[in-house]
């Protein structure tokens, strides 16, 4: 399914499900909707982020975390991230849930992000099996590492992961030691 007709779940301020939209509109209105963003570490405490493929229609070459997208409509949130860890970076990996976040980011082509994610944490030292139509490189970084760099190069970076980095330290300091 390209992204292009991709749907996604359209929510409340709640996270309650109003209906389904297509994901290229939904993103071009800002339309707030449900996402997910996968937090995956390495026995060292080190976090697997991933660079977007050149040709992804927002946010193309910027560095993000581990994995994140959208669960289609009908599908269970933590099914859809775990899909989408495998499909991206071909990792199978046990994922815990471990809160909700809220962000708006105004993104390049006119996109915008208005959403609610579930994030989710996992831990492996599996290497990752990229797919070229998603990922280009990955590596694994420090938390600590990765603020400092992102308050030095935000350009770098997707919007997401900024928002994450700054909103939520302590929150994923804690999952990091937990998973």
């Amino acid at each position: 399914m390209t992204d292009e007709f991709e749907q996604v779940i359209l929510v409340d301020e709640a996270d309650e499900a109003l209906r389904d939209g297509d994901k290229w509109q939904i993103h071009q209105d800002g339309l707030l909707h449900r996402a997910f963003s996968i937090f995956v570490f390495n026995a060292a405490g080190e976090c697997l982020i991933q660079q977007r493929a050149n040709g992804k229609y927002h946010s193309a070459a910027k560095w993000a975390n581990s994995c994140c997208g959208h669960p289609r409509p009908g599908e269970a949130t933590s099914v859809a991230a775990a899909r989408r860890l495998e499909e991206e970076v071909g990792l199978r990996v046990p994922l815990t849930f471990g809160f909700k976040s809220r962000y708006v980011a105004y993104l390049d082509n006119d996109m915008i992000e208005n959403e609610i994610p579930h994030l989710y944490f996992g831990r492996t030292d599996a290497p990752p099996v990229l797919n070229p139509d998603e990922v280009q490189a990955v590596k694994w970084v420090t938390l600590e590492a990765l603020a400092k760099d992102i308050a030095h190069a935000p350009e770098r970076y997707a919007a997401w992961l900024r928002h994450y980095i700054e909103a939520h330290p302590a929150e994923l300091a804690d999952w990091r030691s937990r998973v």
